[in-house]
């Protein structure tokens, strides 16, 4: 005969939503519930299955995941993050790209609403409108984007950001740039604001160049724009385009870390083996993803907190790609 969750949950004097913590992933109870249930478990021959498990709490054990492009390096890092998580919770993922098309977000997510149990979306770009409207599909975190009254998952840019500012200025620019990402993006706003606080505070006089497309494309024609202007250093909205510049600054026989110093944002494994490497500051991706699926769990589960946000650090990375203001050689 068959042991179920109930029957185990029973045995213990736990409820079934515990009960099924204790089993899947253990670190979301104390040591003592755990060990209880898993004991108990042992004893009755208690067997995890996840279609019945999913079946008789009217769930399909799937969890939906939407970005605004596979092919951004940015995104790869949070996709297998919450693949990995969803595996060892038992679930299955479905992917689904955007193509960086906010109109196509909301149409996205009711297609996908109505196959998962829940939604995570990643850095969307639509309006605060249609953004209710997807939070109203059923349950969903919103990864990189504030969302208010929604479990939300954000990058804290300025700090990582105060670090890029420090570092180019302690190498003698006072003339920074930033290369503007896309108009809708929050991370661009929160990026863009931390840069003009920083470059206030510290001294330095910056020029915003853009807005630009998170592709090497636009780094080359934001390269062109540097060409005749006073800027000694820039930052980029994401590594793609700081690439992007590095790559037209080679083709014109100019030296990237010498002529211009080029940071980039999103710590990508490109920047790491590009030449010369590429400064850029860290964004926890993986850490993102993985934060994500807990809280979209937390809240089918019926936690407390039905709307928490979790707010994550950036941080510089130090490569080839920056040096010292050419006035200071």
């Amino acid at each position: 005969m068959t042991v179920t969750l109930a029957e185990v949950a029973e045995a213990c004097g736990l409820s079934p939503s515990t009960v099924s913590r204790a089993l899947s992933d253990p670190g979301r109870v104390s040591a003592q519930t755990r060990d209880k249930v898993q004991r108990v478990a042992r004893e009755l021959g208690y067997t995890p299955n996840r279609v019945a498990r999913s079946l008789s709490m009217g769930r399909t054990g799937t969890i939906g995941l939407i970005v605004p492009d596979v092919a951004n390096p940015f995104f790869p890092p949070i996709i297998k993050a919450v693949q990995a998580r969803a595996a060892r919770k038992d679930l299955a993922v479905v992917l689904a790209d955007t193509d960086e098309r906010p109109a196509d977000e909301l149409e996205r997510a009711r297609v996908l609403a109505k196959q998962v149990d829940g939604l995570v979306m990643v850095s969307p770009r639509t309006t605060e409108a249609k953004i209710g409207e997807i939070g109203a599909l059923g349950p969903t975190v919103f990864v990189n984007r504030h969302v208010p009254g929604a479990p939300t998952v954000i990058i804290d840019n300025a700090d990582g950001v105060r670090q890029a500012v420090e570092h180019l200025v302690a190498l003698g620019h006072r003339a920074i740039g930033y290369l503007s990402g896309p108009r809708r993006s929050w991370s661009n706003k929160q990026r863009g604001a931390a840069m003009t606080d920083a470059c206030a505070h510290l001294g330095a006089e910056l020029t915003v160049f853009g807005p630009f497309e998170p592709q090497v494309q636009a780094g080359v024609q934001a390269a062109d724009l540097l060409y005749g202007s006073p800027v000694t250093a820039v930052v980029a909205y994401d590594d793609l385009i700081a690439m992007g510049v590095m790559a037209r600054m080679a083709e014109r026989g100019q030296s990237v870390g010498r002529d211009l110093s080029v940071i980039g944002i999103d710590d990508s494994p490109l920047s790491g083996v590009a030449y010369p490497t590429l400064t850029s500051i860290h964004v926890p991706g993986a850490e993102a993803g993985a934060t994500a699926v807990d809280l979209l769990l937390d809240v089918l589960d019926g936690t407390d907190d039905p709307a928490p946000l979790v707010e994550l650090e950036t941080y510089l990375v130090v490569r080839s790609s920056t040096g010292p203001a050419p006035e200071r050689r």
